[in-house]
């Protein structure tokens, strides 16, 4: 699993992130990011504006 910031540096208190995460099996990735993407909408102190799954498949 990797995260960046990768949008909105440059304003206050907004950031946009990327996240990626390679593993055997889709079903796994997908745990993973409901597991990053249920921790970041239960804090209180986040305003989520909208989420967003891009899938690569090289297969």
């Amino acid at each position: 699993m990797a995260a960046a910031e990768v949008a909105h540096q440059d304003l206050w208190q907004r950031a946009g992130l990327g996240l990626a995460a390679v593993a055997a099996s889709v079903g796994h990735v997908d745990e993973v990011l409901d597991q990053v993407e249920r921790f970041i909408w239960s804090n209180p102190d986040v305003e989520v504006l909208g989420a967003e799954r891009r899938w690569l498949d090289r297969a």
